[in-house]
């Protein structure tokens, strides 16, 4: 098979990775793609909202699979640009990957479908809007309605911080178009967790939980960025817990757009909380999370090519997955700064040295090659991953390669795992 990968992070350099190793694999391209992807791929200099050209190089090297990596393009059209001209794309339509694009979409699917979520309203007005958080009081938690890169979400102490989000994001304007309208929701209580499955449209099997550490400090701490770290699988969500959340969250969404009309095909992902009540949705997206991907790539053990394009053909009905016993971590390093203004172009060394150690995989994410050096481009720069017999053998593993890893202007945190560890 001809594949190729939309996409330029390290959740895009995991995928080009597992795919790399199927033995159905032919030919692989990444677009954008990074200095890591093009040790596995060949890059392609297309950006990833740039469909006409995604859809003529598609064509033009009869390529037989998209995979794309971000929520941007899925929430645009790429799949459907791509069915347009009988290319198989394992991703949503834009109508079904409103689930991510819009917080109020995903909250009314979720009433629908009878999906335990957190009580909410959404607001076009801003006065409306800090009105209805002196009524409620806090903690309490503020999204903005559309896309906003994982930034869009002040979960709010006081009745004064909530309207200075509201503030922020409606008339600041600080997420554009995204932010125009808000969804203001009750504050759950508990751990949170992700959880992601891949759906074909009518079935749907489970790619196993993570958790995401999305404070910038230690110990929960500082401004939410996009991810520092995640580990899998997670005692938060046994089993059974795994089960009920399948089929009283994930599968009943699926079957809600499917009775729309608009069958999800693809990743689909929930953030769940993990209540007294039990497990509750937090937000979907419909595609793998970042750094979450880097874990479950890394535990399985199936051939991930494979799978998704079972998910494309309507094959997901007898599919199984198979995973590794061991545990996965991954810690971000992030450019001093971030997730604000950061530094850039600052050189990278001992990448080498970090890789050989036993288990450990890095992957690229805001790089390039400037000058014969390794460059950080990005916020999160890279992502340095290990597997172990359990999560502390992992833990230790990957802390090992971030020492090595010579990088003055970069960060990260050094308790990736700290509630499974204790």
């Amino acid at each position: 098979m001809r594949v190729l990968v939309v996409g330029s992070g390290g959740r895009e350099h995991a995928l080009c990775w597992a795919l790399a190793a199927s033995p159905l694999l032919t030919k692989l391209w990444c677009a954008p793609g990074n200095p890591g992807t093009a040790a596995l791929a060949e890059n392609v200099p297309i950006g990833v909202l740039d469909f006409s050209a995604l859809v003529a190089f598609a064509r033009d090297r009869a390529v037989d699979l998209v995979v794309p990596g971000p929520e941007a393009p899925l929430v645009a059209g790429l799949a459907d640009a791509m069915a347009e001209v009988g290319i198989a794309c394992c991703g949503p339509s834009a109508e079904a990957a409103r689930l991510e694009g819009s917080k109020s979409f995903a909250k009314e699917v979720c009433d629908s479908a009878g999906i335990p979520t957190a009580k909410w309203e959404r607001f076009d007005d801003a006065a409306a809007a800090r009105e209805f958080v002196r009524r409620r009081g806090a903690p309490i938690v503020v999204k903005a309605d559309g896309l906003a890169a994982g930034k869009g979400v002040v979960v709010a102490a006081s009745e004064a911080e909530a309207e200075a989000a509201i503030a922020e994001i409606m008339e600041a304007g600080r997420f554009g178009e995204a932010g125009r309208s808000v969804v203001i929701e009750e504050c759950l209580q508990g751990e949170e967790v992700s959880l992601f499955a891949l759906s074909d449209g009518a079935h749907a099997i489970p790619l196993g939980s993570a958790q995401d550490h999305k404070r910038a400090g230690d110990g929960d701490t500082g401004t939410n960025t996009g991810g520092m770290g995640a580990f899998a699988p997670t005692p938060a969500l046994p089993p059974a817990l795994e089960h009920a959340a399948m089929d009283g969250i994930l599968r009943p969404a699926l079957a809600e757009l499917a009775r729309r009309g608009t069958p999800f095909r693809g990743v689909l992902y929930a953030g769940l909380m993990m209540t007294a009540e039990g497990p509750k949705l937090i937000e979907f997206n419909v595609r793998f999370g970042d750094p979450e991907c880097q874990v479950l790539i890394l535990r399985l053990k199936s051939d991930l090519l494979a799978a998704l394009f079972a998910a494309c053909e309507g094959e997901l009905a007898a599919f199984d997955l198979r995973w590794r016993d061991e545990a996965a971590i991954a810690v971000v390093m992030a450019a001093r700064g971030y997730p604000g203004e950061h530094v850039r172009h600052t050189a990278i060394r001992g990448l080498d040295a970090a890789a050989v150690v036993p288990g450990v995989q890095i992957f690229h994410a805001g790089t390039e090659v400037l000058d014969g050096r390794l460059v950080s481009t990005g916020g999160r720069v890279l992502t340095v991953c290990a597997t172990g017999a359990d999560l502390r053998a992992a833990h230790a593993a990957a802390y090992a390669a971030v020492d090595r890893i010579d990088w003055p202007e970069g960060f990260c945190r050094r308790d990736i795992g700290w509630r499974a560890l204790g």
